[in-house]
């Protein structure tokens, strides 16, 4: 068991819910940056003292239109400042913000919004809005709908939708009518109230709704401290969806408490670009966001001149060689040296290239991590941390952090927090990070929560110093027919190491071998095939080609060479469409729905059998 509660909580005097902090970090910042926003090819900046203005506008807006502490507002869109505006406006009122994916279809928006008895939907645009129209018959408890982008939609009337601009001024003309009544619920708030609502990305079955309410929030923002350093006024990149608990907490919630620059990317396709534009210190990532990374890097080098190649290589294993001495007791004044000029000569130019040369903290989360990414970051001067939590816990329950590191694990538990591994080997642990439980569900609470101990899901284990490992998903836990027991995950994460491989499922459960589907990194693949002049029409032939079917061969031999010969991939299939969020196949945070994958793609797989 690990516990450690000896370090004092980060405390911000006077402030018992999210409201608070809210208002008074806008109130002592007023004019500072508080985010930028990408659009049209400009970074656009807003303030603090913009930040709560709009918000308020919004929450009396929201008022005059009826809204009660404790009714739900959902929104669907893409990062963006209109998403914290209304976020800190829903909850700055007593209400309780529900986060919906943009790639959620109508019928799963019709879902959550009768779920949750949500009662204003905010959308981004006509897409989002169709989603609505198509379900509407189903959702007579929605009273209004809010649009915040109207280009298409210019000359569209309804009596239940109405445009961000239309809620602005409503909260501006009734703001001497509410402003008291504002303060007075921003203090009515209790930490026991729910927060927010935070859906599961449904891997197995209809998303449930998480109630996570302001204490648990606020005791990750008073405990990160510990696990991310001293760390005010830092700047973060906005990526990865705010439905989603890890980025909230990043974007939202951190920030607040540390004073942090949010930077909004333009759109999901830019956020590399952008990243570069904007150089930040602080960087949250899911592992497919460093894969990828790390993948541009790859094939650069294989493009770049010969010099370059050789000193890329050189460098390389130099910061390999200096971050095993570090673990050892410390590198030589020689070592030092070559590493000193790796730095100068080739890791600079790459913090640049990847946007990353003044960040200082970083982060990987969400989905397990091959520990030779994370060992190739350090190696070129990016001290790269696993943290590990789900939407149960409100955020983090256990990370590696500078000075208590451990390669392969998910670090040992933060302060405040019980982690235990029960007899059948499931991570279990208990803390005020505990979320209410699922909205509406209160069985299916009981069955995760057993005497306080939430359990995970999580098969793992812990060392004498408190680190635990994760070693997949209880149930992804493969049986081969020779009762074998395989941890898928560890070898897809070996294989999601080439550059060419973006993702792979593990097959084998009941069966004489372990088979694998392979999706490929389509611009690596595409740059591959060009440089062979390798001719194709489109994906799937690409996927098709010899070339391509060899090629990722290779890259499945090396990574069996790695395991003993009944955990080697002995057959693989490319699957020939790129595998989106729009078709189910992936969470909105990138991560593989095995279950359903492996439903799509059965033929596939019993071919290979």
């Amino acid at each position: 068991m690990s516990d450690v509660s000896s370090e004092p909580l980060t405390v911000v005097e006077g402030c018992e819910n999210l409201p608070q902090l809210f208002r008074k970090r806008c109130t002592e910042l007023g004019d500072r940056l508080a985010m930028r926003e990408k659009e049209f090819g400009i970074w656009h900046r807003f303030s603090w003292t913009d930040y709560y203005t709009r918000a308020q506008e919004i929450g009396v807006a929201l008022m005059a239109m009826g809204l009660q502490p404790g009714d739900v507002v959902s929104i669907i869109a893409e990062n963006r400042k209109e998403w914290l505006f209304f976020d800190m406006a829903i909850m700055s009122t007593g209400g309780v913000t529900n986060g919906v994916y943009t790639t959620d279809s109508p019928v799963q928006v019709e879902h959550i919004c009768v779920d949750s008895a949500t009662r204003f939907l905010v959308v981004e645009d006509e897409e989002q809005l169709d989603k609505y129209l198509e379900v509407r018959d189903a959702l007579p408890m929605v009273e209004k709908v809010i649009v915040l982008e109207d280009e298409g939609l210019k000359t569209f009337k309804d009596d239940k939708v109405m445009f961000i601009e239309d809620i602005y001024a409503l909260g501006r003309a009734n703001f001497d009518k509410f402003a008291a009544e504002w303060d007075k619920r921003v203090d009515a708030v209790q930490p026991d109230d729910t927060a927010l609502l935070v859906y599961t990305s449904g891997t197995t079955g209809a998303p449930k709704g998480a109630m996570i309410s302001h204490a648990n929030v606020l005791f990750q923002t008073k405990n990160a401290g510990v696990w991310i350093g001293d760390c005010y006024d830092e700047e973060i990149m906005s990526i990865l969806p705010l439905c989603h608990i890890a980025e909230r907490t990043f974007s939202v919630f951190l920030a607040l408490h540390y004073r942090w620059v949010v930077n909004f990317v333009e759109a999901p396709d830019t956020s590399f670009e952008n990243t570069m534009e904007v150089s930040p210190s602080v960087f949250f990532g899911v592992p497919r966001m460093w894969e990828k990374m790390y993948s541009g890097v790859v094939i650069k080098i294989k493009e770049a001149i010969w010099f370059g190649r050789v000193s890329y290589d050189w460098a390389v294993r130099v910061g390999e060689r200096f971050e095993e001495a570090r673990e050892e007791g410390g590198p030589s004044l020689w070592l030092r040296a070559q590493r000193w000029l790796a730095e100068k000569l080739v890791f600079q130019n790459l913090k640049v290239m990847l946007g990353l040369d003044r960040a200082r903290i970083m982060f990987t989360g969400a989905a397990p991590v091959s520990p030779d990414l994370i060992r190739w970051y350090r190696a070129i001067g990016l001290d790269l941390y696993e943290l590990y939590g789900q939407t149960e816990c409100s955020g983090i329950t256990s990370s590696n952090r500078d000075g208590a590191n451990r390669l392969g694990s998910i670090g040992q538990a933060v302060p405040y927090i019980e982690m235990k591994i029960a007899e059948d080997g499931e991570i279990l642990y208990r803390g005020p990070h505990i979320f209410k439980g699922y909205l509406n569900q209160a069985e299916k609470t009981a069955e995760t929560v057993i005497d306080g101990w939430l359990h995970s899901g999580d098969v793992g284990s812990v060392d004498n110093e408190g680190y635990f490992k994760i070693t997949d998903r209880k149930k992804d836990i493969i049986i081969t027919a020779g009762g074998k027991n395989i941890t898928p995950s560890e070898i897809e994460n070996q294989l999601k190491f080439s550059p060419y491989i973006s993702d792979a499922v593990i097959i084998g459960d009941k069966r004489k071998y372990l088979t694998c589907l392979v999706m490929i990194d389509h611009e690596n693949v595409l740059q591959y095939a060009q440089d062979l002049n390798v001719p194709f029409t489109d994906y799937a032939s690409l996927c098709a080609r010899e070339e391509v079917i060899s090629l990722v061969n290779d890259e499945v031999e090396k990574v069996n060479q790695n395991f003993a010969r009944v955990e080697t991939v002995k057959k693989f299939t490319i699957i020939d469409k790129e595998l989106t969020a729009d078709d189910e196949e992936l969470t909105a945070t990138m991560k593989l729905k095995r279950s359903k994958v492996a439903e799509t793609y059965s033929s596939l797989i019993d071919a290979m059998y």
